[in-house]
């Protein structure tokens, strides 16, 4: 397929959703077409693609390699095909200018009014992110930037669209790093970029600015954001989840913050307590399975486990206190994850560590310990069986076991 220069009509009217085009190529058995003309936005410029129809087919993508954009069919459109109708999804495509309007403006707000330049744009389904430039942003500048975008968007500022050659265009917030005429978007008495995305004719259009949160990138700082629709449908779904949860505690929303905080505190209270009951179970009863299980003719007592849904530290306090009453082994097999553990007495006269990692060593396991406890992981549960019957032998000596 060679390069085509199409006409992109979107760039002159992001409004535009119905066309009709002449196709240049059709490959991949009628999947796959270009069009000398099309209002389709490919994913370009962290703005994802328009979907669609061409004669009533489903577009499922659209992508550009060089100056060609080629239109992805959910199914194949007649090798014989000269003329095409288009249809552009107008609901994604409204919601794009929003967010990709949007992201202008807050880009330019940030920078402008905060030293926080933008690194990189994202623009996805379900949210919409700004890489900045910054360690941190605290929650009162945040709080201060979204009053101050949600200002501008009522401003209804003129979003303008003109063509200016490289080499002469001033006032660009980044060099554009392009040669020849450049499609630049301006949003009056804010922002002048090159972009060769879908976007609003006023400010209004945009619609509620929402800042959610941030998180810390490599060096830089995430913001998500909603615009427009977006905003709004997220903004509904948080108060839904705030006011079931407020049903659900008997409490208004805005004492659900020193509610959960309350409840946090209880629960690792909790989880204290259960740790420290669990320790004292553990205890009686591995005193009480110690006295009942019979020495092997060497002296030592030794108790074996197998653990069907539990990892073996789950189990490592009852091991330890099993060994604590004397002259004793323990040794635990976990099939989630495979693993083994193995516990014994000072006087028992095993080494844990090194008796495990010669068995670990038979089967690529790898793990650790001391002389007293030690722990491993292998593959599987063959494995880990395998790393047991070597421990058994050597805890039992001569002594068959049952």
């Amino acid at each position: 397929m060679s390069d085509h220069v199409v006409q992109r009509l979107y760039h002159d009217d992001a409004r535009l959703l119905s066309f009709t085009a002449s196709v240049v190529h059709i490959t991949n058995h009628g999947h796959s077409v270009v069009l000398d003309r099309t209002a389709f936005y490919p994913t370009s410029g962290g703005q994802p693609h328009d979907t669609g129809t061409l004669n009533g087919i489903r577009v499922v993508d659209v992508t550009e390699a060089d100056a060609t954009i080629v239109h992805h069919l959910a199914s194949a459109l007649s090798a014989d095909t000269v003329h095409v109708a288009g249809e552009i999804d107008r609901d994604r495509r409204h919601d794009h200018m929003q967010q990709h309007s949007g992201q202008h403006l807050l880009s330019a707000l940030l920078e402008d009014r905060f030293g926080w330049p933008t690194v990189s744009v994202h623009i996805g389904r379900d949210g919409c992110s700004l890489d900045l430039s910054t360690e941190s942003v605290p929650i009162d500048a945040l709080r201060d930037a979204e009053r101050l975008a949600n200002r501008l968007v009522s401003e209804n500022r003129p979003v303008t669209v003109s063509y200016e050659d490289a080499s002469t265009a001033q006032g660009l917030r980044k060099p554009s790093g392009r040669t020849g005429p450049l499609r630049i978007v301006t949003i009056t008495d804010l922002d002048r970029n090159a972009c060769g995305g879908t976007h609003v004719a006023h400010t209004g259009e945009i619609g509620a600015v929402l800042l959610r949160r941030t998180e810390k990138m490599r060096g830089c700082t995430r913001v998500e954001f909603l615009c427009g629709e977006r905003a709004i449908a997220r903004a509904r779904r948080d108060a839904e989840i705030l006011t079931s949860l407020g049903a659900a505690f008997s409490a208004a929303v805005e004492d659900l913050p020193a509610l959960v905080a309350s409840q946090r505190e209880q629960v690792r209270a909790a989880d204290k307590e259960c740790a420290r009951l669990r320790e004292q179970l553990a205890v009686f009863e591995a005193q009480a399975l110690y006295r009942t299980t019979e020495p092997l003719t060497n002296g030592r007592r030794l108790h074996r486990e197998i653990l069907s849904d539990a990892p073996v530290k789950s189990r490592q306090t009852f091991a330890q206190q099993f060994v604590a009453c004397g002259t004793a082994v323990c040794v635990i097999v976990s099939h989630t994850p495979p693993a083994v553990l193995i516990a014994a007495s000072a006087d028992a006269g095993i080494d844990c560590a090194t008796v495990l990692r010669a068995a670990l060593g038979q089967v690529g396991g790898r793990g650790g310990g001391t002389s007293t406890l030690a722990q491993g992981s292998v593959a599987s549960l063959a494995d880990a069986e395998h790393c047991r019957d070597v421990v058994l032998n050597t805890v039992r000596g001569d002594e068959p076991l049952e």
